[in-house]
Formats: structure tokens, sequence, C-alpha cells
């Protein structure tokens, strides 16, 4: 059985996908790797290969899609299935660029809370019966793993590599899925991975915005194991 390794997005932990978790634990083993403890992009796919499986199937969202991008092309031999959840190949924008180092200032400062609940925070989920709970959840996750891991993420997504020919090259089993109106990572840019990656699936989410692991668990839980029945 092929270890699944899940890689959460910025400021969240195994609690992002602890619904499919409670699905998914009791068929394969499942590796949670945290993305906080580097400053760039390559160190921490380095980091998640440390303490991988000699071989796997990897899931990520959001920044933890950025860092398995950047696991498989570290270690393409490695990688057995990609999944790609509200996610984004391409490098920073130059006006994204110009956000982080404010905020990094302003998080350095103790108002971490502030930058999640200001500038983040509102641009995670649709509205839904379980918004605010999630959004707590949210806040949740990121006050405990605190400042240092929100400059760390800051700094490897603002100098992140453009992973286009990495996609490109895969040829293994393959999941796109995002919320269809998830904001930070629209489904344009999911439609861009799918066409560099044409074996793969794409899944588009309704009711659902940038964590529709936990906006919509069971639809990205069914999706989850459709690519992995394949794998």
């Amino acid at each position: 059985m092929i270890p699944l390794v899940l890689l959460p997005g910025m400021m969240c932990d195994a609690r992002l996908f602890a619904p499919q978790i409670a699905v998914l634990s009791g068929h394969r083993p499942i590796v949670t790797a945290p993305i906080g403890g580097r400053d760039t992009v390559e160190a921490v796919a380095t980091q998640v290969l440390s303490y991988a499986p000699p071989r796997f199937a990897m899931a990520g969202l959001s920044m933890g899609g950025i860092v398995a991008m950047e696991v498989l092309r570290q270690a393409p031999g490695r990688v057995a299935g990609l999944a790609l959840l509200d996610t984004n190949p391409l490098a920073e924008k130059d006006e994204v660029k110009s956000r982080r180092q404010p905020q990094i200032e302003a998080v350095m400062r103790g108002q971490l809370r502030t930058v999640m609940a200001e500038e983040m925070k509102p641009n995670y989920l649709t509205d839904g019966p379980n918004r605010s709970t999630i959004l707590d959840l949210c806040m949740e996750m990121a006050t405990d793993l605190g400042s240092d891991v929100f400059v760390n993420q800051s700094k490897a997504l603002r100098d992140r590599p453009d992973q286009s020919a990495t996609l490109r090259a895969f040829d293994g089993a393959a999941l796109v899925l995002c919320g269809r109106e998830d904001t930070l990572c629209p489904v344009s840019r999911h439609e861009l991975m799918h066409a560099l990656m044409p074996q793969s699936r794409l899944e588009i989410i309704e009711k659902a915005g940038h964590l529709p692991t936990l906006e919509q668990p069971q639809k990205t839980t069914a999706a989850l194991i459709r690519w992995l029945e394949a794998i």
C-alpha cells in the first residue's frame, strides 16, 4: 500500500485534512508533514523528503501544493501520485510580493492575529453554514503555529519558482482540485495545471472556496479516493 503524504496550506496543520484523515487512515499509512521550518520552498521540500517514505502519493493544498511541486521536482522517482488542491504553479506576481513585507513586519511586531483576521482569513472561504467554525479553526491553527512559521512561509511563497516544467514532465496519476469560488487560487490556475498534466483529473468542488477539505469534506474526500484508486 502506497503511503499518502499530506501537505497543509499556509498557517495550517493536520487539522486542515481532519475529515480526510478520518476516512482514509483506516486504509493506508498517512503522513502529515509540517512546512514551516524553512524560509525557501526548496529547503521545505528537502525537509519533507527527509522524513517521507521511500515512495509515496502526495496531496498538497495551497502552499502545500506549492511545496508538493518542488518535492516532485527534486525527487520525481519517489512520487507515485500527485494531488494539487487550491494551489498555483506559477511564481508569485509582483503585486502580491509587495504585500508580503508589510505583513511580515506586522507579524514580527506581534500582530499575527490581526494580519490573519484582516488580510488573510476573509479570502479563504465562500459563504456557508460552517464558515464561522472553519474560520475559528484557521485562527487556532495559525496562532498555534506562531509568528516564526508565518515569516518563514511568507518568504518561501514570495521567492518560489515557476513549476510549469515540473508538472509537464510528470506522467503519473494526478488530481487537480479546487473550490469553485476560490479567489486566491482561481479555477483558471487549475485548468492550467490540468493542461500541463493531460492525464490528470480536474475536479471543481461547488459551494467551496479555498479550503474544500473543510468546506465540502465529503466531496473532497471522494475525489481523493478516486485518485488514490488509480495509484
